[in-house]
């Protein structure tokens, strides 16, 4: 057995070990994976994952692939880029407008009206 990598947490080892399981590899975890100290970082919470030394390749192409996908999700440059954002004055500049001839109008009307 050769030492593939080594990860500091039970869970990260337990979620790599099954990655690997389940893609056909042989794996052992040695270090702290059932340890009763719940720590997850520092060299008390090392966890080396070994592999066969055949296997050892291929495993590590795996874990690779991992990497580039997740890569790929977080950069995510296959999706349209976002459009720029228009500018809000004219927004703001057509409400002014638009206020200012409301307000002639019930004026106008007011002065119609009740006079």
């Amino acid at each position: 057995m050769t030492t593939l990598t080594s990860v500091y947490g039970s869970f990260r080892a337990q979620v790599l070990a099954a990655r690997l399981s389940s893609s056909g590899f042989d794996v052992q975890l040695r270090g702290a994976v059932q340890s009763p100290y719940a720590l997850n970082f520092g060299e008390m919470a090392r966890v080396d994952v070994l592999v066969p030394e055949e296997q050892a390749t291929d495993a590590s192409f795996v874990l690779l692939v991992d990497e580039v996908d997740e890569a790929d999700v977080i950069l995510d440059d296959d999706a349209p880029p976002f459009p720029a954002p228009r500018p809000r004055w004219r927004v703001w500049v057509a409400l002014a407008v638009l206020g200012t001839i409301g307000m002639q109008i019930l004026h106008a009307v007011h002065r119609v009206f009740l006079v």
